[in-house]
């Protein structure tokens, strides 16, 4: 679970990219797990792993507005590498068999599955059912 949230928040740097200027640390953090899931060299091209590798060096705070363009094109790239084949799954088809099944169940009069759209549990459970369909 501590992994989903970390990729969480990585999300949210992602998403407010123009907010707040990326960091060493942010950069160093994604290498690392990127590294670690073995997606770092077959994810990035070389001169994308030079770009992130010399920021690191050389920077502490993006303040250019193109080069963090640059980095969060690579980063999100990154993070879709690392997303794991379920994530991708529960996104591309849980939901929606979750959003099917829920309004059936409402037609039925169960007022309480409104709320399996949006259970994680649930849209995992799904996914992971029509995966393993021979």
């Amino acid at each position: 679970m501590q992994n989903q949230q970390g990729e969480g928040s990585m999300r949210e740097v992602l998403s407010n990219q123009a907010q707040m200027p990326l960091s060493k640390s942010e950069l160093i953090k994604i290498k690392t797990k990127a590294m670690r899931q073995r997606v770092w060299f077959r994810a990035l091209t070389m001169s994308e792993r030079a770009q992130i590798d010399l920021t690191i060096k050389f920077v502490q705070k993006v303040r250019s507005l193109f080069l963090t363009r640059v980095l969060v094109s690579i980063m999100r790239k990154l993070m879709s590498a690392i997303e794991s084949r379920v994530v991708c799954a529960m996104r591309d088809i849980g939901c929606g068999l979750a959003e099917r099944i829920s309004r059936i169940a409402r037609s039925w009069g169960n007022h309480s599955a409104s709320e399996w759209m949006e259970d994680r549990g649930f849209i995992q459970y799904l996914t992971i059912m029509r995966i393993n369909i021979p």
